[in-house]
């Protein structure tokens, strides 16, 4: 699946965030997205991924020449994880179960699918424990996995690392490149880390006043 993103605009009470933003991400690899903190790196996200309207331009999603219908059908199919990911006061497993039960999923594969993205994530053995005790960095490889279970063709990443050690950033590193090897989900991530773009960019891309280009000038 394509994402072809033309010419969008957003702005807040006034303040422009994005003009005349474009880009075409092919569905391969694995897309960073560099920028400035308020540069508009995270609202581009939130649109590209269906949570927010903008104020002018067009997203397109395709599957060969063909634009798909922006319905719940391919909301399905995309998804976001924030900076600071959101948990519910439940079981690390019941955490991921949840997103799957309300997609109709069989109880077996809703298991299936929560134990392997358990064990991708790392959290396997955290599993029966409640998620709130968890620490910050693998609350975000649980918002990671539990995007992962529902098995996007996009995966969305807002600053995966921001504000986790070093121990769980390399960890979250490891789980973006092992989707890469994969092939199933493309990903498209926004950093202010220069070194992690490098280390993990198929693509690199840069934001500056809103605008998006293939080099930091």
């Amino acid at each position: 699946m394509k994402l072809v993103v033309s010419h969008i605009r957003k702005a807040y009470g006034g303040k422009e965030i994005l003009r005349d933003c474009s880009a075409s991400l092919d569905g391969s690899g694995t897309y960073v997205l560099m920028g400035p903190n308020g540069s508009g790196k995270s609202t581009f996200l939130r649109i590209c991924a269906l949570l927010e309207k903008q104020d002018g331009g067009d997203i397109f999603f395709l599957n060969g020449k063909s634009p798909l219908r922006q319905d719940l059908a391919l909301r399905r199919r995309i998804t976001l994880v924030l900076a600071r990911t959101g948990v519910f006061n439940t079981t690390v497993y019941n955490n991921i179960a949840y997103g799957l039960s309300i997609r109709g999923l069989r109880r077996d594969e809703i298991a299936g699918r929560a134990e392997k993205a358990l064990a991708f994530a790392g959290l396997d053995r955290k599993k029966n424990q409640r998620a709130l005790t968890l620490s910050s960095g693998e609350t975000q490889r649980l918002g990671i996995a539990r995007a992962l279970a529902i098995e996007p063709e996009i995966l969305f990443l807002d600053e995966p690392t921001a504000s986790v050690d070093q121990e769980n950033t390399a960890m979250i590193e490891s789980i973006i490149k092992s989707m890469k090897a994969g092939g199933r989900t493309s990903v498209i991530m926004t950093t202010h880390d220069r070194e992690q773009a490098e280390r993990l960019a198929d693509n690199l891309l840069f934001m500056k006043e809103g605008t998006i280009s293939k080099s930091p000038g």
